[in-house]
C-alpha cells in the first residue's frame, strides 16, 4: 500500500488523516502544528524550528 506522502506534517512529520491540517502548495501541516505556530511569539525558542521547517514548501525538491 502506497501511503499518501502529502498527508505527512512537514512541521512534526507524523501521518494525519485527511481534513487534520492545512496544505499549504503541495506540503501539509496537521491542525496541532498550526495552531501552536500561531501562538509561538517570536522570541520563543521553537520559533525558528519552524520557519526552518516551512522553508521546506518552497525548496525545489531536487535542487
Amino acid at each position: 500500500m502506497i501511503e499518501d506522502r502529502g498527508l505527512h506534517c512537514i512541521i512534526c512529520g507524523e501521518h494525519k488523516a485527511e481534513g487534520e491540517g492545512i496544505r499549504i502548495v503541495s506540503e501539509f501541516i496537521c491542525e496541532n502544528c498550526e495552531s501552536e505556530m500561531v501562538r509561538t511569539d517570536v522570541k520563543d525558542a521553537k520559533y525558528p524550528f519552524f520557519i526552518h521547517q516551512m522553508k521546506q514548501i518552497f525548496i525545489e525538491k531536487n535542487a
